[in-house]
């Protein structure tokens, strides 16, 4: 099925959130993958469904916390044997609510000795029907080894918050994946956005980027060679930090009605829609 790679510039913010979010409500089923160099952060913010009669993964109930050693920690030792698709499941957990997640590492000096692993983990991710893979990134910095998963993905995803400083890095950092992914997926934004003002905030952004695009002086030398993404704002999650507390099982109420599930789900119906679309 397909690959999400979903990801930010300078603070990576909210990303960890916005993947459980679109997980959560996702319309097809779907593996949640932290992928993020920094370290993951799942073990510490969601419990663990109880284990469920020795299926391999874990039921309903609340289990307690999520293994950290279990996930793509224990996946990469099987992988420098090769990586299959089918080998992916025995390293997720299920989270309460039945979210699959693949808990990420959990250091960044762990990260430093497995920069082999990202282009296989992004085929296998690739292959891996009849499941989607949103896989989250974390903060993509110059020079990433993260570049071999996200040219394997279907869609990239990066997400901005509506301030002229994130806004600024974004523009940036687009600029440089168009060029690191020319041939590649297409590179889509995401606003975290001011509720109060959500579809100004998905607006304007939207005509720095597309100004920013309209702007870029032709490459001579680059012309002869694969063209590069098409980049497109796709548009917004709410900034709503109760809704995000509620996600991560620190506050009351319900969850299906917060502006994050409920924006959330729009996205995830546009970006299925999205993906069923493409050649």
């Amino acid at each position: 099925m397909a690959l999400i790679a979903l990801a930010a510039d300078k603070g990576a913010p909210g990303v960890t959130t916005a993947a459980v979010a679109l997980g959560a409500v996702w319309p097809r089923p779907v593996l949640v993958a932290e992928c993020d160099q920094a370290g993951g952060d799942l073990v510490y913010r969601l419990p663990a469904a109880a284990p469920d009669g020795g299926t391999g993964r874990q039921g309903g109930g609340d289990g307690g916390m999520l293994n950290p050693a279990r996930g793509l920690l224990s996946l990469a030792a099987t992988a420098r044997r090769g990586l299959r698709p089918d080998q992916i499941a025995e390293h997720c957990q299920r989270l309460v609510g039945g979210l699959d997640v693949l808990v990420g590492l959990t250091n960044a000096e762990q990260a430093q000795a497995m920069t082999w692993l990202w282009g296989p983990l992004g085929r296998a991710f690739a292959g891996l029907g009849p499941v989607d893979v949103i896989a989250d990134c974390g903060r993509l910095g110059a020079g990433t080894p993260l570049t071999e998963l996200l040219r394997e993905a279907d869609l990239v995803v990066l997400l901005t918050r509506a301030t002229l400083e994130q806004v600024a890095h974004l523009r940036e950092r687009v600029a440089a994946l168009a060029a690191e992914l020319r041939g590649g997926p297409p590179v889509g934004v995401l606003v975290l956005a001011d509720p109060r003002d959500f579809r100004g905030s998905i607006a304007e952004v939207d005509r720095i980027i597309v100004g920013a695009r309209g702007r870029q002086a032709p490459d001579p030398a680059a012309q002869a060679g694969p063209p590069p993404p098409e980049v497109r704002v796709l548009g917004g999650l709410a900034l709503d930090p109760k809704g995000a507390d509620l996600l991560s099982g620190r506050w009351g109420g319900r969850l299906d009605r917060s502006l994050l599930i409920r924006s959330a789900r729009e996205v995830a119906g546009d970006l299925v829609a999205r993906l069923d679309a493409a050649p």
